[in-house]
Parts: structure tokens; C-alpha cells; sequence
């Protein structure tokens, strides 16, 4: 009873998860606009999807601002780790590591109220009339802010399990402190850098309620346009592009798991011809 129970448990877990997705891409290839009844296999939204400017435009500003964030939050958030791990202070290093998860575990509502007054006290500050020339400057600042400590989580764990001996065997075979860091250190942590540049990009792509306070009228995210269309009815070449979006993290899935496997058998190869 109990395999039965586990295996219905899961089924019913891949069920939620799943069975949206899988509505949305066999919607995106209806005939007719209907959502409630699938009247024909057709590739016409795919079509009104490519035609459409507007959600391109979208979708660029949507990769633009992901991208640049996930690279200045990586680049910031390593540099943190590095510098929170090696504090003496086990006070100092507990209180700032706290305050960096403060952005994460904030409701998104707060932290985005609390970026619209920040650039609204700039703004006043400094005598900036129009929100549009510093719009996209603040929808970057405040991804970059929420980012960071997916960043700093997932490099921390990882200079931790290193520890000091390689960087401090760099620095007796005669490495400057940053050659040791970017020759030994950073390629052994590499995994973990990745893992959050991969995560904050993930969340800067989804993010909405942020980008809803801080964001400019000229520079419209994908999720901003997609709330502006719920006013009247989301069109299903909306469908049709989340689809793509879908199959092309499905993919890259496969070939993440692919390369991981490749190289879990390498090292094995590599244990079982050592211990022969």
C-alpha cells in the first residue's frame, strides 16, 4: 500500500506541475481563439506571434534586463561571498549574512514599493523630471538588488567546502592574493557561480511586481505586457511564445543533464582506473 500511495502521491505532484504547461502549448496551436475548446491542430498564433512587434520588443527588453542583472548580481555576489567568508568575526559574518537574505525573503511587494520611493527621493534629489531617463537604470538596480542573494547562497556553501588550502599553496608557489583567486579559487567554485548566475537569471526573467513599480512607460518587460493584456484577454500567440520559451529550457535542460552525465562517468572511469 504504501508504494501504491508514494507513487500516486508523485503522480499527482507531476500532475500539477505539468498539466498547466502542457494546456498552454496545446492551446498555442488551436485554430480559434477559444481557450475552452480545442477546435483544430494550426500554427496560426505562431505565425500572429512573429508578425507581432510588440511582444519581440518584450521579449528583448525582457533578455536584456535578465542578462545584465544575472552578470552584475554574479559578479557582486562572488566578489560578497569571498569577502563574508573570510571574515574573522563570526558576529559580523552571521549579521551580514542575514542582512544579504533579507532582499530574498522580503515579499517582492515591499521590496518593490520600497524601489519606487528610493528613485522617487532620487529623482527629487537630483531634479529629474522625466522617470523614462533613469526607467531602465532603476528596473536594473533593483533586479540586481533581489538577485544578489540567490547569488551569494549558492557561492558561499561552495568557498566553504574549499577552504584556504589551495588559494594559500597559490600564494607560496609565488601568486599575487588576485591571481590565486581567479587561477585557483574561481574555477574550483565555478559550479556555484553558475548555478546562481543561472538562478538570478531565472528569477529577473519572472519577476513582475518589481518591474510593475519601478518600471518605465518605454521600456515594457514580457511579464508587464502579458499583465497588460489579462485587462481584455491574453491572446494565444502569447501561448505560442511561452511555448517556445518551454521547449527552449526543456532542451537546455537535456543538455545540462547530458553533459553532467558525461562527465559523472569520466570521473568514475577515472576512480576505477586509479584504484586498479
Amino acid at each position: 500500500m504504501k508504494k501504491y500511495a508514494s507513487r500516486i502521491y508523485l503522480c499527482l505532484i507531476f500532475a500539477i506541475l505539468y498539466i498547466p504547461l502542457v494546456t498552454v502549448i496545446l492551446f498555442s496551436f488551436n485554430a480559434t481563439e477559444s481557450t475552452a475548446e480545442f477546435s483544430g491542430f494550426s500554427l496560426y498564433w505562431y505565425s500572429e506571434l512573429f508578425k507581432s512587434e510588440e511582444a519581440w520588443i518584450a521579449l528583448r527588453n525582457t533578455l536584456i534586463l535578465a542578462v545584465s542583472a544575472s552578470l552584475i548580481a554574479t559578479v557582486i555576489g562572488t566578489a560578497a561571498a569571498e569577502g563574508i567568508y573570510k571574515m574573522r568575526s563570526k558576529i559580523c559574518k552571521t549579521a551580514i549574512t542575514s542582512v544579504t537574505n533579507i532582499p530574498m525573503m522580503n515579499p517582492d511587494i515591499v521590496t518593490g514599493m520600497s524601489m519606487m520611493l528610493f528613485f522617487a527621493a532620487v529623482m527629487s534629489i537630483f531634479k529629474i523630471a522625466d522617470y523614462n531617463k533613469i526607467g531602465f537604470v532603476a528596473m536594473l538596480i533593483s533586479h540586481t538588488t533581489f538577485c544578489l542573494p540567490y547569488v551569494i547562497l549558492s557561492v558561499l556553501p561552495r568557498i566553504n567546502e574549499l577552504g584556504n588550502s589551495l588559494s594559500d599553496a597559490a600564494l607560496d608557489l609565488g601568486c599575487t592574493p588576485l591571481q590565486a583567486f581567479f587561477k585557483v579559487k574561481l574555477p574550483n567554485i565555478m559550479p556555484g557561480v553558475v548555478s546562481g548566475m543561472v538562478m538570478a537569471f531565472t528569477m529577473s526573467l519572472d519577476d513582475f511586481v518589481i518591474s510593475y513599480f519601478v518600471g518605465p512607460t518605454n521600456f515594457q518587460t514580457l511579464p508587464l505586457l502579458i499583465y497588460s493584456m489579462t485587462k481584455k484577454t491574453v491572446k494565444p500567440d502569447m501561448y505560442a511564445l511561452s511555448t517556445i520559451i518551454i521547449i527552449s529550457v526543456f532542451v537546455l535542460l537535456i543538455i545540462s543533464n547530458m553533459k553532467s552525465t558525461k562527465r559523472l562517468s569520466a570521473n568514475q572511469k577515472k576512480k576505477g582506473a586509479k584504484t586498479k
